[in-house]
């Protein structure tokens, strides 16, 4: 979902199609990775911290397209609340650290 600013009133709107993928399952996924950052308080305070750098258009456009997003800050601030997240697999392997047992064969 994005914000757009229409003559000084914010309006929802739905992203657009995305290409080569469920539309609904990754725009699930952005809006969960979101609220997960939410809920970890990575998004609370004042925005303070100034990013800038300079990318690729063409890399801009392609992480626009795939997200639906049309703001770059927006854009940066999801990327940056993926990168925050912790790694599923990491908290997998370390809740099933030994789990397997002496008998298990990894050979097949």
């Amino acid at each position: 979902m994005t914000v757009r600013t229409v003559r000084g009133k914010a309006k929802r709107t739905a992203p657009p199609p995305l290409p080569g993928g469920n539309e609904t399952s990754r725009t699930t996924a952005l809006a969960t990775v979101v609220q997960e950052a939410r809920r970890a308080g990575l998004f609370d305070g004042e925005k303070t911290e100034h990013v800038s750098f300079r990318a690729p258009p063409a890399l801009i456009e392609a992480a626009k397209r795939e997200t639906g997003v049309t703001s770059t800050t927006e854009l940066g601030m999801i990327a940056l609340a993926m990168l925050a997240r912790p790694d599923p697999v990491v908290a997998f392997f370390r809740r099933t650290k030994g789990a397997l047992g002496p008998d298990h064969d990894l050979d097949c």
